[in-house]
């Protein structure tokens, strides 16, 4: 049985780690080379590293910040924010990440996503996809969650698996920063229509959200960001607890 995995998520913006409700109102959560070393210590599975402001400001991702957070850990890690070619990839890649989370750019140029998964492997490409419940209809939003467009969720998960992606991580814009649990109807829907694992990301809020997702939602690793970063839970307690839910997780 595939473990279940915790992955802590650091937003950056303008160098810093930040932390907003629904993406907006953001506060400073810390610097992110000091949390990814203290969540590689803590025992993290994995390590999701948004560069939020990326896309919106039309510039690339820090890749001197990506450079130095890889030095400082020994967990698979994630980059994301403005990634909008292959070279991209490649020098996020070069600078130590391990697998690259590609969402705006991948809806204006779907071919981006064949490209990249044929170059440097499925198991580099996660397509990130921020979606929000429109007149009961969950619909992909660019920039940041700023720019709305007709994409349906699921629609859009099925292509981009089709394409070559190696995992989708799916944030409810709903949910995020609620702290008031997973989209979990909508992550069992995903998990049943794609073959490939899905992240559950936006809502968590404490240990028992962690347990919904994985059994209700179907999700195969869980996200969150601003309980690890002010301190509301450990990742060593969570992972004790969940392993008392007798879910498959490494200790």
């Amino acid at each position: 049985m595939l473990t279940k995995r915790i992955i802590p998520c650091l937003d950056i913006k303008d160098g810093r780690t930040v932390k907003g409700v629904n993406f907006v109102d953001l506060r400073d959560a810390g610097d992110p080379v000091e949390l990814a070393r203290q969540y590689a210590e803590e025992n993290a599975d994995e390590l999701v590293f948004l560069d939020i402001s990326a896309t919106e400001q039309k510039r690339k991702t820090l890749a001197n910040l990506v450079l130095k957070v890889a030095a400082a850990i020994d967990i698979p890690f994630t980059v994301g924010g403005g990634i909008s070619s292959v070279e991209d990839v490649e020098i996020l890649l070069q600078n130590g990440a391990d697998k690259v989370s590609i969402n705006s750019a991948a809806v204006k140029n779907p071919a981006l996503v064949n490209a990249c998964a044929e170059q440097f492997g499925s198991q580099c490409v996660v397509i990130a996809i921020d979606a929000k419940q429109i007149n009961g209809q969950w619909k992909v939003h660019l920039v940041g969650g700023k720019v709305p467009t007709e994409f349906d969720l699921f629609d859009w998960a099925k292509e981009v698996a089709e394409r070559g992606a190696g995992e989708i991580l799916f944030t409810s814009m709903d949910h995020d920063g609620t702290k008031e649990g997973f989209a979990n109807q909508a992550l069992a829907r995903l998990s049943e229509e794609v073959n490939i694992p899905i992240i559950a990301s936006g809502g968590a809020g404490k240990s028992s959200h962690f347990v919904d997702t994985f059994t209700h939602g179907k999700a195969d690793a869980a996200l969150a960001a601003s309980i690890f970063h002010f301190g509301e839970i450990s990742i060593p307690k969570l992972k004790q607890e969940l392993k008392q839910q007798h879910l498959a997780i490494r200790i």
